[in-house]
């Protein structure tokens, strides 16, 4: 999947604050510092009604008169929430996306396009569903992120290159969308949007893989601290048990040889010596036990502790009309042309794999078309026939 992340700068971060506000019916004066935002009383918001003062960005300490307005202040995430509220479901067009996106297996290979044709043969519907993604554990700050992810509504077919054109359409500043209601029933669309939650997990897998193992070494790290402290509370512990069982002895020996009097008073305190020594005397054991067993108890607490909690919450599902045909790239290695045709979506892109003619190896970015002088040849089998010749003349 490629990442398909919204980029939430400060810029569009104000620019969609300003143009949702006018939305919904409010009135803004801009000022270069803050803006004065008017909330009228019929205006259905979570916001209160009235006159608040945003300041931009995230400097200024925030007070009841005045919300502060960056990409994670509480204000502009209540907005981002209302938004997607009122608006979960909608749909858009892809009714004419001219130019045709050249894949990168010919970009960056050393062929050149001439021109390239796009020819629709059917309409086809996807749905693009917007996720925020929320992971977090007690030893990493919580992160928040959103994702697109597009499918195609009859194939399943993941879209990736859809999710970029959904985003570029949706931007802010963008005119580029004709809008509409879904017509995906609720039964219809579930199942898109259980699939597209896989997909979006398993585009993060990597990231989530990380994330864990950083909280896999400072929960170890947290049991090996705590183990340390109770290894250095056992000497102390053991330290203390001698020292007793050497009073105790001492007193044994008074009381074999002092007088009556002083007899009594040393049973006495041998007495209340071995009771503290019998009760040291189980806690050590009890600790020691722990010990040998690895303290599962506080290992198990430590590493629930930093287990990782992700959520994966849909903000937004919208239904994707676009075209789906064939694309004629007219190809041209030298004095040599060649025409391919290829499965192509608008909007989409090209949706079949290609593959080199001579390995069978698909073409891809990292592996481009290098040559079509016989055949479609991939850079990998160019530079090996190349290699195997510079050898056979040496």
């Amino acid at each position: 999947m490629i990442d398909a992340a919204v980029p939430v700068t400060q810029s569009a971060v104000e620019q969609f604050t300003e143009r949702y506000l006018r939305s919904i019916g409010c009135s803004i004066e801009r000022n270069e510092d803050c803006w004065v935002v008017s909330v009228p009383d019929e205006t259905d918001t979570e916001i209160s009604h009235g006159r608040h003062t945003l300041i931009r960005g995230g400097n200024t300490q925030e007070d009841d008169s005045t919300k502060r307005i960056h990409p994670e202040s509480a204000f502009f995430q209540r907005l981002l929430r209302e938004a997607g509220e009122r608006s979960p479901t909608g749909k858009l067009s892809i009714e004419d996306d001219s130019d045709v996106k050249i894949p990168e297996w010919i970009q960056n290979g050393a062929v050149e396009v001439q021109n390239a044709q796009f020819t629709p043969y059917y309409d086809r519907t996807a749905v693009v569903v917007l996720f925020r993604l929320g992971i977090e554990t007690v030893s990493e700050y919580q992160q928040e992120f959103l994702r697109a992810v597009a499918v195609d509504t009859r194939s399943e077919e993941h879209l990736p290159r859809l999710e970029g054109s959904f985003l570029e359409l949706t931007s802010i500043g963008s005119d580029a969308v004709s809008g509409g209601d879904a017509q995906l029933t609720k039964a219809e669309a579930q199942p898109l949007l259980d699939l597209a939650r896989e997909l979006v997990l398993d585009g993060i897998q990597d990231r989530l893989d990380e994330i864990h193992r950083e909280a896999s070494r400072a929960a170890d790290s947290e049991v090996e601290d705590y183990r340390q402290l109770q290894e250095h509370r056992i000497q102390e512990l053991q330290k203390e048990h001698s020292n007793l069982l050497s009073k105790i002895s001492d007193l044994s020996g008074q009381i074999n040889t002092e007088d009556e009097e002083s007899r009594v008073q040393a049973l006495r305190e041998r007495k209340g010596l071995k009771s503290e020594y019998e009760e040291l005397d189980e806690t050590l054991n009890e600790l020691r036990e722990r010990r040998d067993r690895g303290f599962p108890e506080r290992q198990r607490e430590i590493r629930e502790r930093h287990s990782l909690d992700v959520n994966v919450t849909p903000l937004t599902l919208t239904e994707i009309e676009y075209e789906r045909g064939e694309v004629d790239f007219n190809i041209t290695d030298g004095s040599i042309s060649r025409t391919i045709t290829i499965g192509y979506g608008n909007g989409v892109g090209v949706t079949d794999p290609i593959r080199c003619s001579s390995c069978d190896q698909e073409l891809t970015k990292r592996n481009p078309l290098q040559t079509i002088s016989n055949r479609l040849e991939c850079h990998n089998c160019t530079k090996r026939r190349r290699d195997n010749d510079s050898l056979s003349h040496s």
